[in-house]
């Protein structure tokens, strides 16, 4: 099983691969960082050793940690014939761990693992960082699927310590506990999660984009003022508006689409027409200039209304369909009460677990929020959980 010397290989050398590589490498792992596209693991390194020199200029790291860090990595062009892909992946045929963080497009992920499936050790743990897609979906037919799990990193993963640990219903239970103890070796806050759209974070974190997307929508609050109202009464780092731009509308978009589907359409999860339309558009937020918000110089940031009265109303309603998913997450058993509050903490930095909230707030409060929407708007995406009802009846509380 995976070790403390264990070789460790990275696939796809953009931002969640190379980091994910510095992270392993920092372990005290030797790691092989591969990439299809030529140079592209070179520039990663590089970009490793940048990284890590300023870190060194701020005195946060030792030069000579610097030096052993990036001596731990060495690089692979995978780039070769198609018809060969034992020689196109032979470079981590040593590794006794390979991490797939190559583009969210579950063929490509198939393909890749039936490739390193053929040339990585039997005993050989494969793992995706995927954010949303199926686990078992990759593992089917590719041989020793048992090995299969997903390592999901959240970024950058040099910063955030969150790392969600997802067997699939035939992953091997010895793996899935090497990996969580691994995680934990490496640092991070490892939480264990079942095989479900969005694992923990992305699934429990809709409706923070979703509702206020839909208050907005109504003409309730403006984008400025639900953020506002997000960050200074909600106690939220980021606004819902500002957190999407930030991450990308289409990214978020996606991530969305993606949930939505798995859920076959589940309500809760619907996408948004504004945020549709504002990645048609091209909208997608800073790294186009332009998304809920203007980044162009001279751009003159919109006003909020600081309205307390106003902004309570908001907190209390995306709040309350936020407890509602982390609830109904407990209910169908995607993960822990504990392991949900602290993936949402340090995944997504909420300033409180959202059951620990609800237990703070009681129970019947948060379903008096939520039945009074679902009686006004009569959707059932503002369906309680059956186990928020149970809660509010019995004085359950989640945490204890």
């Amino acid at each position: 099983m995976i070790t403390a010397t264990t070789r460790v290989g990275v696939v796809g050398a953009g931002a969640m691969g190379r980091g994910i590589a510095q992270v392993a490498a920092a372990a005290g792992h030797p790691v092989v960082l591969a990439d299809a596209r030529p140079a592209a693991a070179a520039g990663a390194r590089e970009a490793i050793a940048h990284a890590l020199a300023s870190l060194v200029a701020k005195g946060k790291l030792a030069a000579d940690r610097r030096e052993s860090i990036l001596a731990r990595i060495t690089t692979a062009d995978t780039t070769a014939d198609v018809r060969a892909p034992g020689a196109a992946l032979s470079a981590l045929a040593p590794c006794g761990l390979v991490i797939e963080a190559i583009v969210e497009d579950l063929d490509a992920k198939r393909g890749l693992f039936a490739q390193l499936a053929a040339v990585a050790a039997p005993d050989a743990v494969l793992a995706t960082n995927t954010s949303s897609l199926s686990v078992a979906a990759m593992a089917a037919g590719c041989p020793s699927p048992e090995r299969i799990i997903g390592l999901h990193f959240f970024n950058p993963p040099p910063v955030l310590p969150l790392v969600e640990v997802v067997p699939w219903a035939g992953t091997d239970p010895d793996v899935a506990e090497a990996c969580v103890a691994l995680m934990t070796v490496w640092g991070k806050t490892a939480v264990q999660c079942s095989d479900t759209p969005g694992f923990i974070v992305n699934r429990v974190a809709r409706p923070f984009y979703g509702e206020a997307l839909r208050i907005a929508e109504e003409g309730f609050a403006s984008f400025a003022t639900i953020d506002w109202a997000m960050r200074t009464i909600g106690g939220f780092r980021m606004g819902p508006f500002e957190l999407m731009d930030f991450i990308g509308n289409d990214v978020n978009f996606a991530v969305t689409q993606a949930i939505y589907t798995g859920f076959f359409h589940e309500p809760r999860f619907r996408p948004s027409l504004t945020q549709q339309r504002l990645v048609a558009a091209g909208w997608l937020g800073r790294k186009s200039g332009r998304g809920y918000y203007e980044y162009h110089e001279g751009a003159v940031p919109p006003v909020p209304v600081m309205d307390e009265r106003l902004g309570a109303t908001i907190v209390e309603r995306i709040r309350a369909m936020l407890i509602n998913e982390a609830v109904e997450a407990v209910r169908l058993g995607v993960a822990s009460a504990e392991d949900i509050d602290l993936a949402m903490q340090q995944g997504v930095n909420y300033p409180r677990g959202l059951l620990a909230w609800c237990d703070e707030l009681g129970a019947g409060r948060v379903l008096e929020t939520i039945e009074s929407l679902h009686a006004e708007y009569h959707e059932e995406r503002y369906r309680p959980s059956p186990l928020l009802r149970r809660a509010a009846r019995h004085g359950i509380r989640f945490r204890r």
